[in-house]
């Protein structure tokens, strides 16, 4: 998995994630920040078989997730919206059809 951008030539299948947006909230004298990320995969296979396991797999890991991170009381993952899309990508050997599914996911990260 690449933060926002997978290296040049990268072998399919593969992942990357950004952050859409963060908003700090302020509650009480707490800080709160209320986040936005978005996986997405790709897959250059010509069914969407690889793709559907790898959203099963991104799923099991972060639906309704509660993480512990040190300086930090939690950070929860709630699945948002997914956006299902048919790409054709360049790459060395040519143009490349691609599975490119964007997940995601609101999150919360609560301070200590």
């Amino acid at each position: 998995m690449f933060k926002i951008q997978a290296p040049e030539g990268t072998p399919y299948p593969y992942a990357v994630y950004m952050v859409v947006n963060d908003i700090p909230e302020y509650p009480g004298g707490k800080t709160i920040e209320k986040f936005d990320i978005q996986f997405s995969l790709f897959s250059a296979l010509p069914s969407s078989t690889e793709i559907e396991a790898m959203l099963t797999d991104l799923w099991t890991l972060y639906d309704d997730v509660v993480m512990t991170i040190t300086g930090y009381k939690a950070i929860y993952f709630i699945r948002g919206n997914l956006t299902e899309m048919r790409e054709d990508h360049t790459t060395p050997a040519g143009t490349v059809g691609v599975y490119h599914y964007a997940q995601e996911y609101d999150g919360w990260i609560v301070a200590d």
